[in-house]
């Protein structure tokens, strides 16, 4: 089955590469922008909005007006009217939030070029250790794994650490995994990252707790150089003190980014590989992150990723993801015989005996049970595409 697959690998660029980079992403930046504003100015005045194709007829004439937009790859230039009709297009359909004008001041900066012909394939973009990319020519880059398909596009990615990464979409035939026939239930957690309902335990390693004393050090540090800056009216991009410091600070999210990542990929692909049917619950997570007091927690351990990983993976290899509605009390329901108990609702009750039918439960081993029942159900009376697969 051919897929979309995505390669992230870091890049170096030479100097003249950097300013290069530089000026496509503020020309991207400007380009979207300015149809953002054309955007709503239409849609305020006739109700209506414009189009990605009324968007790209004018392009031409704005770079008659603004000569520099030539220096850079056309289709990155291209690229942002269509990321800015994209994003028009989830924003009338509710499923995301007005599109915000881009900032240079973004800590994160990209765009997003085409690799023109049906001819690029790996072989003729990338040699050694370097890489064939749209107006920037051969780039030096960290060779880690072979690239397999036909490249479609590629992004380019300045980091607030100053790093620089390529994203390559691809387009290549990926090969269904064997069947196992095992189905699994997955319930998440704090104490425990995730728990299997046959008892397979992924611990919760803490990324960010263990580096939290680091980050908080490290970014009192760079508050002291910003008041330092501002005392002695410097501004803040040309304070090269507190701009070291603040790459520093970055450094250290961007660690903790990059261990939780490689984590939820090892953690994901080892699930879908062992299992054909996985059960997973409905999470509420911008509703569960108002308490206080696990907020922080919950934005540590990432669920709506883990649970994006499984999805896309699942429909690469073959398997299924089956979504379990959110009013679906798997915790509380014994696996045995259905008995509801309300006590469990409780987070500190770890264990528990159903009183109906004297079964000896672990809370987590018990929802991943029923979460892996339900969804042998939903599997059972519904066909790919309907409500409750993913």
């Amino acid at each position: 089955m051919v897929k979309h697959k995505g390669y992230k690998f870091r890049i170096y660029p030479t100097k003249e590469q950097e300013v290069l980079i530089a000026k496509t992403i503020g020309c991207s930046r400007f380009v979207f922008n300015h149809f953002l504003s054309k955007w709503d100015a239409a849609h305020e005045a006739t109700g209506k909005g414009l189009s990605y194709d009324a968007c790209s007829k004018d392009l031409p004439m704005l770079k008659q007006e603004f000569g520099w937009l030539t220096e850079v790859d056309s289709t990155a230039v291209q690229n942002s009217v269509k990321h800015l009709a994209d994003a028009y297009k989830k924003f009338f359909k509710k499923d995301g939030s007005h599109p915000r004008f881009k900032s240079k001041r973004n800590p994160v900066q990209s765009y997003t070029a085409n690799i023109q012909g049906k001819s690029q394939l790996p072989e003729v973009s990338i040699v050694g250790n370097t890489l064939k990319l749209p107006k920037l020519k051969w780039v030096r880059f960290a060779n880690s794994r072979q690239v397999e398909g036909r490249i479609l596009n590629a992004t380019i990615r300045r980091t607030a650490s100053g790093k620089y990464f390529v994203s390559l979409l691809v387009e290549h035939e990926i090969s269904e995994m064997p069947k196992t026939g095992s189905s699994v239930g997955v319930d998440v957690g704090l104490k425990n990252f995730a728990i299997l309902s046959n008892g397979t335990v992924y611990q919760n390693d803490r990324y960010f707790h263990t580096l939290e004393k680091k980050l908080a050090r490290e970014q009192r540090k760079l508050s002291r150089r910003q008041r330092i800056a501002l005392n002695k009216k410097v501004r803040l991009s040309e304070a090269k003190n507190y701009q070291k410091q603040k790459q520093k600070v970055a450094r250290i999210h961007e660690k903790i980014a990059n261990r939780r990542t490689d984590f939820l990929h090892k953690v994901s692909t080892e699930i879908v590989k062992n299992h054909d049917v996985i059960g997973i619950e409905t999470l509420q997570v911008k509703n569960m992150q108002q308490n206080r007091k696990l907020s922080k927690s919950i934005s540590e351990v990432s669920w709506s990723e883990f649970h994006r990983m499984l999805k896309y993976k699942a429909g690469w290899y073959g398997k299924t993801v089956v979504k379990v509605g959110k009013t679906f009390a798997s915790s509380q329901l014994c696996s045995s015989c259905g008995h509801r108990h309300q006590d469990v609702k409780h987070l500190a009750l770890r264990e528990w005996t159903c009183p109906a039918c004297g079964v000896h439960h672990d809370r987590d081993v018990n929802a991943g049970l029923n979460l892996k029942q339900e969804a042998e159900r939903i599997l059972a009376f519904s066909t790919v595409g309907t409500t409750g697969l993913a």
